[in-house]
């Protein structure tokens, strides 16, 4: 299972611990995954994501899933969450 975010691809990154003496050895930081249902308001269902804090802040920021994909970039997104994006476009061009 990868440690990456669905919606926006944030993944680890690595950096330093730093300890009082200044010694420095390497450490990765994880993102802040959540398991997390979202409901999609034009298909009427709900999906089952793996997404950062910061994502789900920001799917709620914007108003819910459908207004978060019709503003995500297609190079962040995961291959579900494509698939997601695209079944809600098509369902908004029918509406």
């Amino acid at each position: 299972m990868a440690r990456r975010c669905e919606l926006t691809g944030k993944g680890p990154m690595s950096g330093n611990n730093v300890s009082h003496a200044k010694n420095r050895t390497r450490r990765r930081f994880l993102p802040n995954l959540n398991d997390v249902t979202l409901m999609s308001d034009v298909l009427g269902r709900s999906f089952k994501l793996r997404i950062s804090a910061a994502a789900l802040r920001t799917v709620d920021h914007r108003g819910g899933l459908d207004a978060f994909m019709a503003k995500a970039k297609d190079v962040e997104l995961s291959d579900k969450a494509l698939k997601i994006k695209k079944d809600i476009a098509e369902a908004q061009a029918t509406a």
